[in-house]
């Protein structure tokens, strides 16, 4: 437990880091509709520069370090980068699209803290579409693999049109496979700076959405979007989820309480310009930074960079003019990219003090 971590609330200088994230490799092996990141060439992080990282881990009291990617299980060194930071007393959390879990699960069972693993469908014709791989049973195989190690499993399922139908199932699948945690997470379809571009197959024109089976795209909101119809479909199912998943919801299972789930409704009635964007409560900025796989540091997923990991100290590099500029920006709400965010990241005092 340190006070240390109030201060970094009191102003946009950070003097602790509780959560690094670190993107391991731009490599990946799926092949997902809503993110590029597979058609960059593969880089992965030099453990110099992790050994940079680690090294002032422990000064910056830090407390979770997660390895991210692209797919972090294709960095040939993930295993001793997760058992270095453990060395230094992280608590190491695997984001993974889990198509390397079975074939790494004793990997992950020896070195990682916790998984949070990707599940955007319930059915494996449904996966196949949205992840450009036919994985579905492989991805649960996994799961079913480490939790008998007795690793701490998250799914997350990136809600959107071609798989919200499907949220019953996939609750029930990872039920199935005894995850620990269900949650569910709306698709960004507007953020510039995650998750490379979305583009069609010609790559001339933005993803938007189909009129139908088998027709043309027009211009219009994004094919990951739903529709109006889709909306009003979505808040009848996740009626039937708070019914019939009630003891799941109680016991926590389900990460997100229903009232949170529906807040997915104006989200997404936003998109299509039906009603506008809530800002959302964050202050990842000023708990968090992510770094990339050259050392390129971010405030968050969603912000744009603000520099490099270079020859200086990370406390330094993370508080340059440029990274407090950031801060305050996101802080004094003017990022508009905040006002839309679909995965913001909130500690509060009394959090902070519990670290």
């Amino acid at each position: 437990m340190t006070a240390r971590h109030i201060l970094n609330l009191a102003s946009d200088r950070l003097h602790t880091l509780p959560l690094i994230i670190l993107y391991l490799t731009d490599g990946c092996n799926s092949r997902c509709v809503m993110c590029d990141i597979w058609r960059s060439p593969r880089r992965n992080m030099a453990l110099p520069l992790v050994e940079t990282i680690a090294s002032e881990f422990r000064a910056l009291h830090g407390k979770w370090v997660l390895l991210s990617g692209g797919e972090a299980m294709q960095h040939p060194h993930w295993p001793q980068i997760a058992q270095r930071f453990r060395d230094e007393g992280a608590h190491v959390m695997l984001l993974t699209n889990g198509l390397l879990l079975h074939k790494q699960a004793q990997a992950v069972i020896e070195h990682i803290d916790e998984a949070i693993v990707s599940l955007d469908a319930g059915t494996a014709p449904t996966y196949a579409a949205i992840r450009g791989v036919d994985a579905f049973d492989l991805v649960l195989d996994g799961i079913r693999a480490v939790r008998a190690g007795g690793v701490p499993v998250t799914t997350r399922t990136t809600v959107q049109r071609a798989n919200y139908a499907e949220l019953p199932e996939i609750i029930t699948a990872a039920r199935g496979v005894d995850v620990n945690r269900i949650s569910f997470l709306t698709v960004d379809v507007s953020n510039p700076f995650a998750f490379g571009p979305r583009f069609t197959p010609d790559e001339s024109l933005p993803l938007v959405a189909h009129a139908g089976p088998g027709a043309p795209p027009e211009h219009g909101p994004p094919a990951a979007a739903l529709t109006a119809a889709d909306i009003d479909h979505l808040g009848t199912i996740l009626d039937d989820l708070e019914a019939r998943f009630a003891d799941d919801f109680a016991s926590a299972r389900m990460a997100e309480s229903p009232d949170k789930l529906r807040r997915m409704l104006p989200y997404f009635k936003a998109v299509i310009d039906q009603g506008d964007f809530e800002p959302p409560r964050c202050n990842a900025p000023h708990t968090s930074t992510v770094i990339e796989v050259d050392g390129t540091l971010r405030p968050c997923y969603f912000l744009p960079t603000y520099g490099q990991l270079n020859q200086s100290t990370l406390h330094a590099a993370i508080n340059t003019p440029e990274a407090r500029s950031l801060r305050q920006a996101y802080r004094t709400g003017q990022r508009p990219e905040c006002a839309r965010c679909v995965c913001p990241l909130y500690k509060g005092p009394r959090a902070l003090l519990r670290l």
